[in-house]
């Protein structure tokens, strides 16, 4: 059912009312990333829609976008060309019909991080990714090839175990309602970062 984002009003996004029912109702892996707003995606949403200039007119790459959330931002905030990318099918059809319902044109598009060669952007959009030890090396490797070939990467965290500060440069911050039964919280701090050069 589309919601209001907490954090993003402006925007809607489809939000499963149960975390736990949707996960056992897809019965597989990945879980069900795409049916909520995440701290992590709020966060950087917020700050894209906040400071519109470090997307507008440019080429959005949103990777590992979930529902879509951080790219229908960047299409709000003006910016030229905006691609969401996830691995989960499922994913990509919720992007799809999220944008619709925002009334923005989003190009999605599958994408594995460990596989993919850098997308052809100039701001990369990456919400909540450092979340697993095996998969924040491999996310950090992806933003590093990014930069590399010329884009700004904004980087939005909350504080999970395996994000890469060293790397980052802190250029805002948020405190953002999240769903209890998923973050064991009612709010997260959410960090977002660019990938310093």
């Amino acid at each position: 059912m589309p919601r209001p984002v907490p954090f993003v009003p402006e925007i809607t996004v489809r939000t499963a009312s149960d975390p736990y029912e949707v996960w056992e109702a897809t019965g597989r892996e990945p879980p069900p990333f795409w049916a909520f707003p995440w701290a992590g995606g709020q966060g950087l949403a917020r700050y894209v829609l906040d400071q519109p200039s470090v997307v507008r007119g440019k080429r959005v790459v949103d990777v590992a976008s979930g529902s879509g959330l951080v790219a229908i931002a960047a299409a709000l905030a003006g910016a030229s060309e905006v691609t969401a990318t996830d691995i989960d099918p499922c994913a990509l059809a919720a992007i799809g019909l999220n944008a619709a319902a925002n009334g923005v044109a989003v190009r999605v598009l599958p994408l594995d991080l460990t596989a993919a060669a850098p997308p052809a952007a100039d701001v990369v959009l990456v919400a909540d990714i450092f979340y697993e030890r095996d998969v924040a090396p491999r996310a950090l490797e992806f933003a590093r090839g990014t930069r590399a070939a010329g884009a700004d990467v904004l980087i939005a965290d909350p504080g999970r175990a395996f994000v890469p500060a060293a790397e980052l440069v802190a250029v805002g911050q948020y405190d953002v309602p999240v769903i209890k039964t998923l973050e064991d919280a009612e709010r997260r701090r959410v960090i977002v970062y660019r990938l310093a050069e």
